[in-house]
């Protein structure tokens, strides 16, 4: 048997997934931190389901809620993931239609792969047979359980693969120290950006440092290492907020940084007001890209917008940012230049790096010629000034 269409039923109350097995019906907590809707019809399987099958029931809008053993709950998923893979094989697009399709096949692929389901009990464990202990993982990403729940098996991976990287953390050579990224935030392992902030020069007498958008704290973190004794750091996501507060705290910085649940900028004027936005001006397609993806460019537009009115005369904004977006078509570096004129900015100096992460040596990825060429920059800016030396954001 690979499937047994006949346990079906479908979810009537918001937040809750319900099925039926064999006649009994069960309703329990949705839990999606990418923001699915519950699917409305589910089916119970085992070891008896086929990769095939399993796939032609997502394709149906029908999800399987898990019922064998963790271990080959994960085997099917990953067989599933190559079915998924050999159908979206490249195209011979120009680069931008190769982008397109790209995140067109991501959400094709979560949404396919989001439809095997696995259970969590009240504790936040998993009952299903030879299931790893996850309570401390889904506690740290979820907070305390109180109730059953069904989640993606896809999803539940990513809680996992989540609490390792905060266990083990990130090795940051420009801090003699590591990062500890918490679930829900952006790990920062591509570390020829950190080289840049690490090496930039600082303007003299700098003394107040902004840290826009903060994420694990690391950009306040290098900053205080390097000697500057009063740094505000904002974000707006909790798991970000809580996971900078912890890692500035354990690398010794917490009565350096003060942190704050701001949009953007906090009040005032800083010497030195660092910003590394999600590169990619394009619309997110799933929970993982809000890192990576900027819809229209618009976090980016709204720092340039209001950099000169918050630097101190003489402080610089340092942008940190790849040139991705432009190998890809989706901006050109005219728009870019035109973006810092407009906000009253100069460009002093500009910071050359080239990435070392595996995708830019993956020939088989079908952006490769993009990621290849790709350069990652930190753009020195400051207030342009009128003929009478008035900086005009003033």
């Amino acid at each position: 048997m690979s499937e047994r269409t006949n346990d079906s039923t479908t979810t009537v109350e918001p937040g809750r997934i319900s099925w039926t097995d064999r006649g009994t019906v069960h309703s329990e907590r949705w839990r999606s931190e990418s923001g699915w809707p519950a699917p409305a019809t589910v089916v119970t399987g085992d070891e008896s389901m086929t990769a095939a099958a399993a796939l032609r029931l997502a394709t149906l809008g029908t999800a399987v809620l898990w019922t064998g053993d963790f271990h080959s709950a994960k085997q099917l998923l990953v067989a599933m993931g190559k079915r998924v893979r050999d159908a979206a094989r490249p195209k011979n697009d120009d680069i931008t239609a190769a982008f397109l399709r790209s995140r067109d096949d991501a959400l094709r692929r979560s949404t396919l792969l989001g439809m095997l389901l696995v259970p969590i009990g009240a504790d936040g464990t998993i009952p299903l047979r030879r299931s790893p202990d996850v309570s401390l993982a889904t506690h740290n990403a979820w907070g305390t359980t109180t109730e059953a729940s069904v989640v993606s098996l896809r999803e539940l991976l990513g809680v996992l693969g989540a609490e390792e990287w905060r266990t083990r953390g990130v090795e940051v050579p420009a801090l003699d120290g590591r990062i500890h990224p918490h679930y829900g935030v952006f790990s920062p392992v591509r570390g020829e950006y950190l080289n840049l902030v690490a090496t930039a020069p600082i303007p003299t007498d700098a003394r107040v440092a902004f840290d826009i958008g903060t994420g694990t704290g690391v950009l306040s973190a290098i900053l205080a290492h390097r000697g500057i004794r009063s740094i505000f750091a904002t974000d707006q996501d909790d798991r970000a907020i809580a996971c900078a507060t912890q890692n500035l705290d354990r690398l010794g910085f917490a009565d350096v940084v003060t942190i704050r649940n701001t949009d953007l900028f906090p009040d005032g004027r800083a010497d030195v007001i660092a910003c590394n936005p999600p590169w990619i001006p394009a619309t997110p397609k799933v929970a993982t890209d809000y890192a990576v993806y900027d819809e229209n460019g618009q976090m980016l537009a709204r720092f340039l917008s209001g950099l000169a009115e918050h630097l101190t005369p003489g402080g610089e904004g340092w942008l940190v940012i790849s040139d991705i977006a432009e190998r890809l078509g989706l901006r050109s570096r005219g728009d870019l230049l035109d973006a810092i004129e407009n906000a009253g900015l100069v460009v002093i100096a500009r910071m050359d790096t080239r990435p070392t992460h595996a995708r830019a040596s993956d020939a088989s990825n079908p952006l490769h010629s993009a990621r290849a060429a790709e350069v990652t920059s930190l753009w020195r800016l400051g207030a342009r000034k009128d003929s009478h030396g008035v900086t005009l954001a003033e």
